[in-house]
């Protein structure tokens, strides 16, 4: 049986223009390989509604899961949960768990739930709310589409929330055997013994340290043994390639 399949659309003017580096793609693609989910695709848009709405029913439709990351705070370019209503056709409005779950937070630190602060409770009407364990203000799920926040440490705990609910396959496991040998050495050497393990998934990546070329062989899959074995393999016919030499 297949995993599931997923997708992330980052969301911000401040992640094309280079200001803010992104970082929640990374941690989402290591959370959804433990629990068994594959990521696909990746997508950035920047804060402008068509582009949005046009993505993430794309996404939604291509995929068994989205995750959205930016766009849901309260100042006026946070525009994500008014694009998640249009592109489902619902309407929004503040929703009256995320208010009162803002309005005592807010208290609890001296301060009034102003109405730039509310706009964190506009919910598109159906939607379910993801739990924020960091800053109260609530993620939402609509559909297969789960929007999070773009602020590393509350989307960490909003994935961390979400992703107990979702349905899960096989976790992908990975080893990496590390070579201080020129990526053109082995590349036919690879190309063959990956054709021999169709299923296995196998990355090239090429480095230069202290003036040495050097490749790391990444080898991913489900199967630990079969793992093992084309390292084994692939170590054994280097050591061939290499006395023949």
């Amino acid at each position: 049986m297949k995993n599931p399949t997923a997708s992330i659309l980052v969301i911000g003017d401040e992640i094309l223009s280079g200001r803010t580096r992104e970082s929640n793609m990374h941690f989402l693609a290591i959370e959804l390989s433990k629990v068994g989910i594959d990521l696909k695709e990746v997508r950035i848009v920047r804060d402008y509604k068509p582009a949005i709405i046009s993505a993430v029913r794309t996404l939604s439709a291509s995929f068994d899961f989205v995750f959205t990351s930016g766009g849901i705070g309260p100042t006026h370019d946070d525009i994500t949960s008014e694009c998640m209503a249009e592109a489902f056709n619902l309407p929004i409005d503040i929703n009256e768990d995320a208010r009162n779950k803002l309005e005592d937070y807010y208290r609890g630190l001296g301060k009034k739930l102003n109405s730039a602060r509310l706009r964190m409770a506009r919910i598109p009407k159906g939607a379910k709310l993801i739990k924020n364990s960091v800053s109260v203000a609530p993620g939402f799920s609509i559909e297969n589409v789960h929007v999070m926040a773009g602020v590393p440490k509350v989307f960490q705990a909003m994935v961390s929330s979400i992703l107990k609910s979702l349905k899960s396959g096989t976790p992908t496991l990975s080893k990496t055997l590390k070579l201080f040998l020129a990526e053109g050495e082995i590349a036919a050497l690879l190309e063959k013994l990956s054709s021999e393990y169709p299923k296995l998934s196998v990355g090239s990546y090429p480095f230069v340290k202290s003036g040495k070329f050097g490749v790391n062989i990444v080898v991913r899959g489900d199967n630990s043994k079969l793992i093992d074995q084309f390292i084994n393999n692939l170590e054994a016919k280097i050591e061939e390639l290499n006395g023949s030499n």
